[in-house]
């Protein structure tokens, strides 16, 4: 008997026992548009201040003004506390930047410097107030003020910023798979790059890629790479030197961070090549991309609109404020991180890759908007939700938060996180924590550590499924940094697609016990055969911890 016919029978039988018992982009500030209206049409205001630059003495600080397109300067001031500004003789408006120092700050407004004779903003915070004829125009207060970081809609920035919008794009398919499963395909799709092969990613440690780059660059393919600068453990010898052989070959390869860094980390794990978008959840370096370790989802879209959005987002961070040349950043530092044996597992290929029919992608960015679209898909759920991830932030992270909200409207949850070490016990809190709440609240709600077997070591995964419909592929994990401090790059993959991850998810979730029905499995199985039956008129599905092993301490 298959295992599959095992389980939905055992499951029927529950149910019938069950029953019975029942008795029933724009960046800020780096070369393109703050994000407001055309200023032609908007009413005229102060858009924006940076008044923390991190050049000594605050050299550069500005003011962003929206005016008239035709205004009469000498007409208009603006007042920082009681001291009292002129914008100058001449005619002309638009978007102009205010400042005393018109030299650095052309480096960094997006605006016409206009040159006043003194500009001191205060960085524990100001009233800024333009007038025009002495009549007040518009206001602006700040408080405390953030280093480097520009105060634009109410909120600190930092300078350079992006303010990418949800941008969604009608296609008819994609190319879905799984690691350690397939890790051919993201060689395949470098292998034909004949334009263009931008590659973001955290870290890079694959002699793998870094043969497809080369070679890419050989044939003459505009070749560039985007790291992150400081990952955490640092970069080890190995690492630094096939950066060092990309840019001998010449592979254009810069780092993102320093004094002047945006973002917390630059962690996406994405390449566009020619017309096609790859996107992943896994880092360039054997365990991930090289499939000899980790479990991850990936997804490849041949798309020209959707690697033209994906292009942007790297060209507007390869050009930002941050970027750092590799020889420049390497200049002077050695790298003392030992070279750590490089992962060298070997994994069948259960869940082969699938060209699959999809109606639709959605390109996310963190910090843009990848918190609120996520937050809205997991509100709109109908059914069920699947959550694949390497850990998650406590029981009050704005994802875990929507998730149980989910469960209470009557959507099945099920959670599956990463027993690696690092995470394994924080992981065992949080199961334990929703366990309590499923029991109280009888929620249909399920998590469990993964136990991987033979099918792969770890997860690293962060993938979302919901209602079987929609999916949710790439760098961004489901806490509170990943969301609103990282550079995160994230595809929605709508249709048919969705399928493929979900099987992916099912497979991983059942586990390696030979397809012994659990409690759990018998509780969630009875569940979905109650619904067809129409007997069962209530279902609960309990937290487990694979291991067998209930931490019910620090979390209420």
């Amino acid at each position: 008997m298959s295992r599959r016919l095992a389980l939905a029978l055992t499951a029927g039988l529950l149910c019938v026992v069950l029953a019975t018992a029942s008795g029933a982009a724009a960046p800020i500030g780096e070369g393109r548009s703050l994000p407001t209206a055309d200023s032609s049409a908007a009413e005229p205001g102060i858009v924006a201040v940076y008044p923390d630059p991190v050049a000594d003495g605050d050299r550069g600080e500005f003011v962003v003004l929206r005016l008239p397109e035709r205004a009469n300067r000498s007409t208009w001031s603006l007042t920082e506390g009681d001291a009292a500004v002129s914008l100058g003789n001449g005619t002309g408006g638009g978007r102009v930047a205010v400042a005393a120092d018109p030299g650095l700050a052309r480096e960094h407004a997006d605006a016409p410097v206009l040159t006043v004779p003194r500009l001191g903003l205060a960085n524990a915070g100001e009233r800024l107030t333009l007038r025009r004829n002495g009549t007040v125009v518009d206001e602006l207060r700040y408080g405390d003020s953030e280093e480097g970081s520009l105060y634009v809609d109410g909120e600190w920035r930092p300078l350079g910023a992006t303010a990418h919008p949800v941008t969604r794009h009608a296609v008819d398919e994609v190319r879905t798979f799984v690691l350690p499963d397939s890790p051919g395909v993201p060689a395949e799709v470098m292998a034909g790059a004949e334009r263009r092969l931008l590659l973001a990613g955290y870290t890079f440690e694959s002699e793998r890629v870094t043969e497809q780059l080369v070679a890419a660059a050989n044939r003459g393919v505009r070749v560039s790479v985007l790291l992150e600068a400081a990952p955490v453990g640092g970069r080890s010898r190995r690492a630094a030197a096939l950066l060092d052989r990309l840019v001998a070959a010449g592979v254009e390869v810069q780092v993102l961070g320093g004094p002047r860094s945006r973002y917390a980390y630059h962690h996406p794990k994405y390449a566009v090549v020619d017309d096609r978008a790859l996107v992943l959840t896994e880092n360039w370096k054997p365990s991930g991309t090289g499939g000899r370790a980790n479990r991850g989802w990936g997804v490849v879209v041949p798309d020209a609109a959707v690697a033209a959005d994906l292009a942007d987002v790297f060209e507007r961070d390869a050009t930002a404020v941050d970027a750092i040349p590799w020889e420049t950043y390497r200049a002077g530092r050695s790298f003392p991180t030992a070279d750590d044996p490089p992962a060298n597992g070997s994994f069948p290929t259960a869940v082969p890759a699938e060209t699959r029919s999809a109606s639709a992608v959605e390109l996310l960015v963190a910090p843009d908007n990848a918190e609120s679209r996520l937050q809205e898909l997991l509100a709109g759920a109908d059914d069920r939700i699947l959550v694949q991830q390497m850990s998650v932030d406590g029981p009050d992270g704005p994802f875990v938060t929507a998730a149980v909200a989910a469960a209470r409207r009557g959507v099945e949850v099920r959670i599956l996180l990463s027993g690696a070490w690092y995470v394994r016990e924080e992981n065992r809190r949080l199961v334990a924590h929703l366990r309590r709440v499923a029991d109280r609240e009888d929620l249909p709600l399920a998590a469990r550590i993964a136990e991987p077997g033979d099918d792969y070591r770890k997860i690293h995964a962060k993938g979302v499924v919901i209602d079987g419909e929609t999916a949710v592929v790439g760098s961004l994990n489901w806490n509170t940094e990943s969301a609103r401090d990282n550079r995160e790059v994230a595809l929605v993959v709508n249709g048919s697609a969705a399928g493929y991850y979900e099987r992916a998810f099912e497979a991983d979730w059942e586990g390696d016990d030979g397809g012994g029905t659990t409690p759990t499995r018998l509780l969630a199985l009875a569940g979905i055969v109650a619904v067809a039956c129409a007997v069962l008129v209530a279902r609960r599905v309990a937290f487990e911890d694979r291991s067998g092993e209930q931490r019910l301490e620090n979390w209420p």
